[in-house]
């Protein structure tokens, strides 16, 4: 795989300089670190309420601003200037990934600081984080090459702030209940129960499990993203 660090750097610069401009987008940043910052007032006593701004973050800020991002470039018929250019599709992809993967790994750590969460296994904790940020930029990334403008993009997101982040307070129906076992396998309810076993101290291969799950999920959706940006280069 043909890979530029150039071509890398200057797909995130472009891409840092509009998504400064677009306050619009950019200002979405600001939702978890609200609620985090509420919950921190209150007391947050539960893993469950230290996660609803985590997972928030992944819907609002990783998938939403991804999303916008490559729906900007198809708004403005510059995205088929990219496909056609020399960089790669891991160079695209990459690069327009960068900026959303750092600015998710700010807000996270800001979140979890303001709400008063400190994981006592912080590696495996650490690990599942990034590896449901991939998650989640894959969504977006499918989310943007869907759609053709902000607006259009914007509305596509909505499912995933609905599902993945609301997804895991089905649990509290019941094992017996239909809907449990169904949110019981989303990556966000998986990434709460890697959490819960990993402050009650348990043993590393006993949080596998949950990272495998989430690790799956991750590849099944950045194939698609792949598969359909290649899918689109052939379009355009």
């Amino acid at each position: 795989m043909n890979i530029s660090i150039k071509r890398i750097q200057a797909i995130f610069m472009k891409d840092y300089k509009e998504f400064s401009r677009n306050y619009a987008v950019s200002s979405v940043i600001l939702t978890p670190i609200i609620l985090a910052l509420f919950y921190g007032r209150v007391g947050a006593g539960s893993i469950d309420m230290y996660f609803l701004p985590l997972n928030m973050t992944f819907s609002m800020v990783t998938a939403y601003i991804q999303a916008c991002l490559i729906a900007e470039e198809k708004e403005r018929n510059t995205l088929r200037g990219l496909m056609m250019s020399p960089a790669s599709t891991a160079d695209i992809l990459l690069g327009k990934s960068l900026l959303v993967f750092i600015t998710t790994a700010v807000i996270l750590f800001v979140s979890s600081y303001l709400v008063g969460y400190m994981p006592s296994q912080i590696t495996p904790v650490a690990l599942a984080l990034a590896v449901s940020t991939v998650f989640y930029l894959a969504l977006g990334t499918i989310c943007g090459l869907y759609t053709k403008s902000i607006m259009e993009a914007s509305l596509a997101v909505l499912p995933i702030m609905i599902i993945f982040t609301f997804g895991p307070m089905a649990i509290a129906l019941g094992e017996n209940h239909l809907l449990y076992k169904i949110v019981e396998w989303l990556p966000s309810t998986q990434l709460l129960q890697l959490a819960e076993q990993a402050e009650a101290n348990a043993e590393f291969t006993q949080l596998i499990g949950p990272l495998a799950v989430i690790g799956v999920w991750t590849i099944i959706a950045v194939l698609l993203s792949v598969a359909l940006f290649k899918k689109r280069t052939k379009d355009e």
